[in-house]
């Protein structure tokens, strides 16, 4: 929810210093709301065939000056060369001036790292896995005490244990232990 983000600059003394966390949801409503107003083509890749569509509906709802394209890739731990080739084909063939990737983090990240210098694109990449569900309306977001305290992580994992525990209980112990080393190199 990015509030370890904040916290771990401001305690290591990074020279860059956030005012305050930018979850995804919040990035997601922001660059939403901005390109309604100018109207243009917003991408989704990912998920399952079933989100997308619900997306889609709220987009035409909600958003209904954005053009929408969805793209569902395999659900797999890694694609093959062929399948991330479909990927950047489609979103080239979409030419978005909004691009939301949502495969899970941290592969959706790694994926668009990976892919960066294929993707000739001019336009807003975000990663935001969980924020297509919010959307979609097949999760629920966590209530507000928990996001003002930064804990939307904890919520996550105790409502969804067997799919979060890896991502936060190992994630977040290498996270913390490359805090500790940057804050005793620096």
């Amino acid at each position: 929810d990015g509030a370890s983000i904040v916290k771990a600059c401001r305690w290591i003394g990074a020279k860059s210093q956030p005012k305050e966390r930018i979850a995804g949801w919040d990035l997601f409503v922001f660059e939403m709301d901005k390109w309604a107003q100018k109207g243009g083509t917003v991408m989704f890749v990912g998920s399952s065939q079933h989100v997308l569509e619900l997306i889609e509906q709220r987009v035409a709802t909600e958003y209904p000056r954005l053009k929408v394209v969805t793209y569902s890739p395999p659900y797999k731990k890694e694609f093959s060369e062929e399948e991330n080739l479909a990927i950047v084909k489609a979103i080239h063939a979409a030419e978005p001036d909004l691009l939301w990737i949502g495969m899970t983090a941290p592969k959706q990240e790694k994926w668009v790292y990976s892919h960066w210098e294929q993707l000739d694109i001019h336009c807003h990449v975000g990663t935001i896995g969980a924020v297509f569900d919010f959307f979609a309306g097949t999760v629920s977001r966590a209530p507000i005490w928990w996001q003002e305290r930064g804990l939307e992580w904890l919520y996550r994992l105790l409502k969804d244990p067997k799919r979060m525990w890896r991502r936060y209980m190992i994630g977040n112990v290498l996270f913390l232990w490359n805090i500790m080393k940057e804050r005793w190199t620096s």
